[in-house]
């Protein structure tokens, strides 16, 4: 039952109508659980406070269905407003981005048009953006951009890697000529067992051996994961290789896991909570559902509270 949730949350997170119809309703609904809000002052308000408790952040602007060049445009100038006002406010945070919502999906050229722009903001602050990996359609002409784009900016800009497919280990090799800043995640895409693994425990087990691959290959390692048996694995094998803490960060999600984020901080390690923001909030909050299902009964309960 929990598998058939799971599959018909991410497959109503495609779901264009339902989308249009979620940004007219505003973030209700629970979504504001997982969104810190519509606007770059409200998210700018939550990196502040949780800079204030040794938390650094990634900013993302919410999009995912964009249908024309004026649409990518003004998502490429909403993450540019992100850098200056990540610069202009002070916080710590850098920026996380789809290469879809820049217009990867109607032509190339485009989108390389519209990231060369953001990362000549970023590179004029010192800022650093993250490539965020999408679906399995999308995950070639991503690396491909991405190490385009890594020649002409190099630290600047970072990509996302998903251990449920089974390239990744080979794509991590690949990787590993640039020396890059990755973000290593399981995947929240609903994707075939051709390319991906069905089993949760196979993407566990590739989910550790790619981390302490890239960690060996002396690269900064952004672990994405609220898995406290992954953290604990992590904490243990950094100290057996003698990795310093200066060489990876442990990522959350905003919203999730929030007691630990806290006790990370705490400990000394680096500590990032990914913050969405904006009103294209429909896609990220569907999988967030769907990666715990039983998300849905606090959306339930959200809905008839006054």
């Amino acid at each position: 039952m929990e598998q058939l949730m799971r599959n018909t949350l991410l497959f109503l997170s495609k779901n264009r109508l339902a989308n249009q119809a979620a940004k007219k309703w505003g973030l209700r609904f629970g979504a504001s659980r997982f969104v810190a809000g519509e606007t770059i002052d409200e998210a700018i308000k939550v990196v502040h406070n949780l800079n204030k408790n040794g938390i650094v952040a990634t900013l993302d602007h919410l999009g995912e269905f964009v249908f024309n060049e004026a649409e990518a445009k003004e998502s490429a100038d909403y993450c540019i407003r992100t850098l200056d006002a990540i610069h202009q406010s002070g916080v710590n945070s850098n920026l996380s981005l789809k290469l879809t919502q820049l217009g990867l999906d109607i032509s190339k050229d485009l989108c390389m048009e519209n990231m060369r722009q953001i990362l000549n903001r970023a590179k004029e602050y010192g800022n650093f953006v993250r490539i965020d990996m999408e679906d399995y359609a999308h995950n070639e002409v991503t690396m491909d951009i991405f190490k385009e784009l890594r020649r002409e900016y190099g630290e600047t800009i970072g990509l996302v890697v998903q251990a449920y497919l089974y390239k990744v280990e080979e794509d991590i090799e690949d990787l590993n000529q640039f020396k890059p800043n990755l973000r290593l995640v399981k995947g929240a895409y609903k994707e075939s067992p051709e390319v991906a693994f069905p089993n949760k425990e196979d993407v566990d087990h590739n989910f550790i051996k790619i981390i302490e691959k890239h960690l060996l290959y002396g690269n900064y390692s952004a672990i994405a994961t609220h898995d406290e048996k992954v953290i604990e694995h992590v904490k243990k094998f950094v100290q057996e290789h003698q990795i310093p803490r200066t060489q990876f960060e442990f990522q959350m999600l905003y919203g999730i896991r929030v007691q630990m984020q806290h006790e990370l901080a705490k400990e000394g390690y680096t500590m990032r909570v990914y913050i969405p923001y904006g009103n294209d909030w429909y896609g990220y909050f569907m999988r967030r559902l769907a990666e715990r299902p039983a998300n849905v009964g606090f959306v339930l309960k959200s809905m008839f509270k006054k």
